[in-house]
């Protein structure tokens, strides 16, 4: 992850085939990368959490505003707070990586 301020996208959606696939349709069509994506389904399982780590941008608001717009988005919000999280799962991730390569 670059030296670029970051934002995580918290979004609350359906849980069936397809959903993610609309939502980062919706980033690909506008050419606004995502850096990180982490997904998965909360309380019965019939919504899922997807927490999308992009750049903050002048298009972010703008893209909010279309996701919102998706039938299976209940809701969407944005904080920098979250960025740890990847930070953290990056680290673990390298970590895993580098001790496979070893052994």
């Amino acid at each position: 992850m670059a030296n670029h301020a970051h934002t995580v996208l918290d979004i609350l959606v359906n849980n069936h085939p397809g959903v993610m696939a609309h939502v980062t349709g919706l980033f690909s069509r506008r050419a606004f990368n995502v850096e990180a994506i982490l997904c998965l389904p909360v309380a019965d399982t019939s919504t899922s959490r997807i927490w999308l780590l992009v750049n903050e941008d002048g298009r972010l608001d703008q893209m909010m505003r279309q996701m919102r717009k998706l039938q299976d988005v209940y809701e969407v919000t944005a904080s920098a707070e979250h960025t740890k999280v990847f930070a953290d799962l990056a680290s673990v991730m390298s970590l895993e990586s580098n001790q496979s390569m070893a052994g």
